[in-house]
């Protein structure tokens, strides 16, 4: 072969390469499919180098997958730990002194780095043509690097898409339980009422709720969903339809809590439970039942006495019917305090790793005891806040306290 026909031999490959190049490069700006890119890679290199094995390996998870194979079985692959033999190639190496099984198979490794990090593997062997080698080296190293770039950023935009849908779920999701908790609460000159309801991230699963009757009754109840996010969410929208649709009813309190638990368990089947404290005030009587359904116990603070609320039965929705329950009862002939709380409130931390604490708690409500009940909820997040100081919330919180008078 002349000079001239060897120069314009390599004028026409280098022009196939630079057409195959821009066919790619088209084909990624017109959104193929991943699919589709695997296929004009391997036809590329099959085509115009004369490359018969082709292997070209993406992470999934913490392991390699074989995403497009040429001339050999992906399946091969699947007896080796990949992230073992792939750990030792930082840049593009040839593979004849290789002694490992699988290697032995291929010619050339180009591993395609993203800030020192592998993101993907190209395996090759079988070269026809060994003519302008470095050249073609060259030339293959830039096509796997545009076509796994091109696939990690589909791959990318995939993962920012699902990502931002998540994200204005957990919006509507977070919109639609502010208006499961109450935004006004009643009062009159024989009680207040007043919360602070703290979901610890966009949703949480604290609940609280109060129910004004015109015989001067008031039922008023706070709870903790197990597990947070969408599925303490909607375990928490679940309880609060149940909670309103049997209240109406007016039913006792045994009945009401047992049907809660009824509902919780159909939902759950002891997947997740929901504490509860459940609470009735007759302004009238002044006598306060209640039922503790395995809730952090609420505090009464009256006459200098601490009283915790613990009679009740088990959280609710672990088992199909409640094993036991009672109802604890207090007249409250003099001005009190009723104090409820989820234990996200006890579990903060401070600096220096000290919990809040129930003993913490309880001091600072003996200090605060006779304030307004909103002044006592301002003055409690303030002293909160200098507990913790820089320290995030570890949970949700909710407070809902009543002052009856």
């Amino acid at each position: 072969m002349s000079r001239i026909e060897k120069l314009e031999r390599e004028l026409h490959l280098k022009q196939l390469q630079i057409n195959g190049l821009l066919n790619i490069t088209q084909a990624i700006n017109e959104n193929l499919s991943a699919e589709g890119l695997f296929g004009m890679y391997t036809d590329f290199l099959s085509w115009h180098f004369g490359i018969s094995k082709i292997a070209l390996f993406f992470r999934e998870g913490n392991t390699w997958e074989c995403v497009t194979s040429s001339g050999i079985q992906s399946n091969e692959f699947n007896q080796y730990d990949l992230n073992e033999v792939f750990s030792p190639f930082k840049q593009r190496q040839g593979l004849e002194n290789t002694t490992h099984p699988m290697l032995k198979a291929f010619d050339l490794v180009i591993p395609v780095m993203h800030k020192e990090a592998p993101i993907a593997y190209a395996l090759l062997g079988g070269f026809a043509d060994q003519e302008d080698g470095y050249n073609k080296l060259q030339f293959i190293t830039t096509i796997t690097n545009v076509i796994a770039v091109a696939i990690e950023n589909k791959r990318l935009f995939k993962q920012f898409v699902a990502q931002e849908l998540m994200r204005r779920e957990v919006d509507v999701a977070a919109q639609i339980q502010q208006t499961l908790v109450p935004r006004r609460l009643p009062g009159s000159d024989k009680f207040e009422l007043s919360s602070i309801y703290r979901p610890h991230s966009a949703v949480g699963g604290d609940y609280y709720d109060v129910v004004e009757f015109p015989d001067g009754k008031i039922i008023f109840c706070i709870a903790d969903i197990t597990g947070k996010g969408i599925p303490a969410a909607l375990l928490m929208a679940n309880f609060q339809a149940s909670f309103h649709a049997l209240v109406a009813r007016q039913p006792s309190m045994e009945d009401l809590v047992q049907e809660l638990n009824s509902s919780v368990w159909k939902v759950t089947h002891g997947d997740r439970f929901i504490t509860l404290f459940l609470g009735k005030y007759d302004i009238h009587e002044r006598t306060l039942h209640y039922i503790n359904a395995g809730h952090t116990p609420p505090l009464v603070f009256s006459n200098g006495e601490v009283i915790e609320l613990r009679n009740g039965t088990t959280s609710l929705g672990w088992l199909p019917e409640l094993p036991f329950l009672e109802i604890g009862g207090l007249c409250l002939i003099n001005e009190a305090l009723i104090f409820t709380y989820t234990d996200g409130l006890t579990d903060i931390k401070n600096p220096a790793g000290e919990d809040f604490s129930d003993d913490k708690l309880k001091d600072f409500l003996r200090q605060h005891a006779t304030l307004k009940a909103k002044d006592l909820n301002t003055e409690l997040l303030a002293h909160v806040d200098r507990f913790k100081e820089t320290e995030p919330f570890p949970d949700d919180i909710t407070v809902l306290t009543c002052r009856v008078f």
